[in-house]
């Protein structure tokens, strides 16, 4: 679920009385330096964030740092950048319960003074009985007219120093802190609070799992400064227990997640790749390569789908147009389709059926399927694949897509093959193709141990539609767009390619499964759907 969209996630009794083991994998930078005084004349005049005096400023950002606003305290500072990521991860790798921030001294200053300082209070609601309470020391400035909180590592706790971090740990000695669904170590926990085994097998989902961890045994909960390899310099609070503590186990498949990550990394562009085990629900696999950068696009980005979104195109003429594979379609290469000038990729069939014109990915078949459709029909079939289903999962914010009525015919025409204003991420196209494997809605988790909350959840299209369905995916591995996955086994897919901006890039997608694994891969920027395809043949392969 998006932070926009997030609720409160109440968590039953009987996890309030474990244990947490969190730790927090970010550096805390920006050096320990005065800020530096109002620009002088003749400097280029730049309207800056503050506020007008220093009490607004120290107040409103204290304000922010206890109602979890990292962005806006950010802005209150004189590095807004270092101090938003700061915060937030500090936030993470803490999770408390609460935060209270308060002024307790603001140093008098005098008319034209242009710095000032004082002290405030911060109290951090950790677990139960554990409340971590300290004072820490701040400087203003006055900058271009504004007052701003001079940022450094120590506004998180006064001895904390660059380079610096905070973690939880509540073991003495090096235990397993999260394990895959099979029992492997993903993360271990000790002195030095949580960290990833060798090969940090999930870089993307490493706060969500450090931020979860929790100990079923034992009563020991400390937070730690370390340094950049990890190692403790000091106990701040709290004391760490001798004996081991309960793992967590994820829905993660080393395997899995390993093989993902391998194949993305194989990738020179920005790729993605998010797997599903069409059983259980479990996120088996979610991984990024570097050039897709690190916010977790994979689980929230939404991208127009293209030619993928056919699944969904398909489902709605195979329940309300009454179509099956066999069906006869037309497919030419050009086609005025209500007001709408639609093309395929240098190709047309002619009269042919359904099952060869998906998997040829026809353009022009499925803008006519789509225009003799009710406005709400591919809304409905989308509906029904879970693009608009909504769920908490604990640790992460997911988006599964957008799909609305259509507001005009001509947009109905370009919704039927992914170009109007369709959305999807990578996990939704994982759920869409998981739902079609399954005969059945799936509910994504990421954990064993605590539930995935459903917001809005979906019931899935006929037995006899998704039959249908999964003879055209079939085809397009067997002879269509998809053969280059022919070798990985019995796939089951859909190739896409969607154009954006102004069509000179698009991105390519890849969704489909084989056996109990359903896959999405998203490209952006690669302007064809046959490296999604290629990348998809070697995570299986893998596996």
């Amino acid at each position: 679920m998006s932070p926009a969209k997030r609720r409160g996630i109440l968590i039953g009794g009987a996890l309030l009385v474990v244990v947490v083991v969190v730790a927090a994998f970010f550096l805390l930078n920006s050096g320990g330096s005065a800020p530096q005084a109002e620009a002088g004349a003749g400097a280029t005049s730049v309207e800056n964030p503050g506020a007008l005096d220093p009490h607004s400023a120290i107040t409103e950002y204290l304000q922010d740092l206890s109602e979890n606003n990292p962005d806006a305290a950010g802005r209150l500072t004189d590095d807004d950048t270092a101090a938003a990521v700061a915060l937030r991860d500090t936030r993470n790798t803490l999770n408390p319960s609460s935060v209270t921030a308060k002024l307790t001294v603001l140093q008098p200053t005098p008319a034209g003074a242009k710095q000032t300082g004082g002290t405030f209070n911060v109290s951090w609601a950790l677990k139960p009985g554990q409340v971590w309470t300290y004072d820490v020391p701040f400087q203003l400035a006055q900058v271009n007219g504004k007052w701003l909180v001079h940022w450094a590592p120590s506004l998180l706790h006064p001895k904390l120093e660059a380079g610096q971090r905070l973690v939880i740990s509540t073991a003495v000695r090096d235990t397993t802190a999260v394990a895959d669904r099979d029992g492997k170590p993903l993360l271990v926990s000790g002195s030095g609070g949580v960290r990833p085994v060798d090969g940090d097998p999930a870089p993307l989902l490493r706060s969500a799992l450090t931020g979860q961890v929790t100990a079923a045994a034992g009563n020991g909960f400390a937070v730690e400064r370390v340094d950049t390899s990890g190692k403790s310099v000091e106990t701040l609070f709290g004391q760490a227990a001798e004996g081991e503590a309960k793992a967590l186990t994820s829905s993660l498949s080393l395997a899995a997640q390993n093989a993902a990550q391998a194949a993305v990394d194989s990738y020179q562009g920005s790729a993605m790749l998010v797997a599903l085990d069409t059983g259980s629900g479990d996120i088996l696999a979610v991984a990024q390569n570097r050039a897709a950068g690190n916010s977790p696009k994979a689980l929230n980005g939404l991208y127009e789908p293209g030619s993928s979104f056919k699944i969904a195109t398909s489902v709605a003429a195979v329940q309300q147009s009454g179509l099956d594979a066999g069906s006869p379609v037309d497919c030419p290469g050009v086609a005025t389709i209500g007001t709408r000038t639609v093309k395929n990729e240098g190709f047309e069939l002619g009269a042919t059926n359904l099952q060869t014109a998906f998997a040829r990915s026809c353009n022009t078949t499925f803008g006519q399927l789509a225009l003799a459709l009710p406005a709400d029909g591919l809304k409905k079939a989308a509906d029904e694949l879970g693009l608009n289903a909504d769920y908490e999962i604990p640790g992460i914010n997911t988006e599964l897509g957008k799909v609305e009525p259509a507001a005009s015919k001509d947009e109905q025409v370009e919704d039927g093959f992914g170009q109007g204003r369709i959305q999807a991420s990578c996990l939704g196209g994982a759920l869409m193709a998981a739902t079609v494997a399954s005969g059945k809605a799936i509910t994504p988790r990421l954990w064993h141990d605590v539930e995935t909350k459903v917001v809005k959840g979906y019931s899935p299209p006929p037995a006899s539609v998704l039959g249908q369905v999964r003879t055209l995916m079939r085809a397009v591995v067997s002879s269509g767009t998809g053969r280059g996955a022919a070798s990985a086994g019995t796939v089951f897919g859909k190739t896409g390619t969607a154009q954006f901006g102004d069509g000179s890039n698009a991105t390519g997608w890849f969704v489909g499964y084989r056996g109990n694994v359903a896959f999405s891969v998203v490209l952006e920027n690669s302007n064809d759907s046959g490296p999604a395809v290629t990348l998809a043949a070697k995570f299986l392969k893998a596996l």
